[in-house]
């Protein structure tokens, strides 16, 4: 059985953020990934500015064979049914585009924490002043003894599963799914992220440039059909858009996604000695970038690792106090009152609205209101304006709604 200080479970963004806190601070810190590295890994790979900042600041400068073509983004491209366009470049000027596969590998490297590849977590058990956890490395049982565990593991967190058994079951979920095609003529910009907000196309949709192919993209509930759905989305681009496309490739590639927890205040950041953190704890930005939250709210469950053993409190205690600025910044995103009154995305909305004229910004709220009635059925709407109306009485978000 290895003794460790802490054993992070993914080889993740927000993984490799908690290691490089950990490692920076003298914990002995191990990383087991199921995969074998470098891995692939299912994303847009369209980071935020915040995101690149964080990436410079702690790892340096991003190494070329870690980005796909085009290489950056300009920024993103909002479409809506009435065919009115906005166009919003990222405050600070592009930010990369990341190849997960490169990006994710690099940035656990660059951390300094010990890496186990091809180690499958199974299960742990907290025993106060220590925990055990259960993996198997390429195929064999072995076992860690750590004073603490994070779980940096994606959404569908075998983590939260051991902590939260029935938590996968009181949440919706919803698959995200691209097709990759060669392009025959592409009028949308390259440089741009494109979202539609369509409810006859899906609860999420999206399509950009990568490699000299277009990515079309679908979110659905489960129980959806993908692919008719994506053949609904190719069919629109090039009636509504001209978009030609030759037929999908055979590599499509799907995932599972917990889009709830950031809209309606419902985290869950582990108890005892395990910490949860990333997209495994719900944080996912607007248009689903999950990259730059799951970078800081990493960094920041690495940080309380180290501030609880400094201050002598329980690390909960310090994680909880301290993730409340990465809850803020994230809700905010999904907050119709912030939203409308003030700036929380790193893209200018208000200012592309008000650009239109007063006929298309009539046009823009109409199709925003029917696309959002799209997510009726998941009764997040009370949810919503609740954490809404007490954001500025609070200052942030209740803590008594985080697992």
């Amino acid at each position: 059985m290895r003794s460790v200080d802490v054993v992070i479970v993914g080889a993740s963004l927000s993984g490799a953020a908690a290691a490089k806190r950990l490692v920076d601070a003298g914990l002995e810190t191990i990383v087991i990934e199921r995969k074998q590295l470098p891995r692939h890994k299912i994303c847009s790979g369209i980071l935020s500015p915040r995101g690149h900042r964080f990436l410079l600041e702690n790892f340096g400068p991003l190494p070329p064979q870690v980005l796909h073509e085009p290489a950056s983004c300009r920024g993103v491209t909002f479409h809506f049914p009435s065919m009115v366009s906005m166009p919003m470049d990222f405050f600070g000027g592009t930010t990369p585009h990341l190849h997960r596969k490169y990006s994710d590998h690099w940035a656990i490297r660059q951390s300094g924490a010990e890496i186990h590849d091809q180690t499958s977590f199974v299960g742990l058990q907290d025993h106060g002043d220590h925990l055990i956890v259960s993996a198997r490395s390429r195929g064999e049982p072995v076992e860690y003894r750590a004073r603490l565990v994070i779980g940096a593991d994606g959404p569908s967190s075998l983590v939260t599963r051991a902590l939260y058994p029935d938590y996968p079951q009181s949440i919706p979920w919803f698959f995200v799914c691209q097709k990759f095609h060669r392009i025959i003529e592409c009028p949308l910009d390259p440089q741009y992220f494109h979202f539609w907000f369509h409810p006859g196309l899906g609860h999420y949709t999206w399509s950009h440039a990568r490699d000299g192919r277009q990515i079309v993209g679908v979110g659905f509930k489960r129980g959806d059909n993908f692919a008719r759905k994506h053949r609904n989305v190719v069919d629109y681009l090039a009636d509504k858009h001209g978009v030609r496309l030759e037929p999908e490739d055979d590599d499509d590639e799907g995932c599972g996604e917990n889009f709830g927890p950031s809209l309606i205040n419902r985290y869950v950041f582990g108890k005892g000695n395990v910490l949860i953190t990333g997209q495994a704890a719900g944080f996912l930005n607007m248009i689903g970038e999950g990259m730059s939250c799951a970078l800081h709210s990493g960094a920041i469950s690495g940080e309380a690792v180290v501030e609880a053993r400094l201050r002598n409190r329980p690390v909960q205690e310090m994680y909880r106090r301290m993730i409340a600025s990465e809850v803020r910044r994230t809700s905010d995103q999904w907050n119709p009152l912030k939203v409308a009154f003030d700036r929380p995305h790193e893209a200018d909305f208000p200012a592309a609205l008000m650009a239109l004229s007063w006929r298309d910004r009539a046009k823009v709220m109409r199709d925003i209101w029917r696309f959002l009635v799209l997510y009726k059925e998941f009764k997040w709407g009370r949810q919503i304006l609740r954490a809404a109306l007490q954001r500025p009485v609070l200052g942030g978000y209740s803590m008594q709604r985080w697992l």
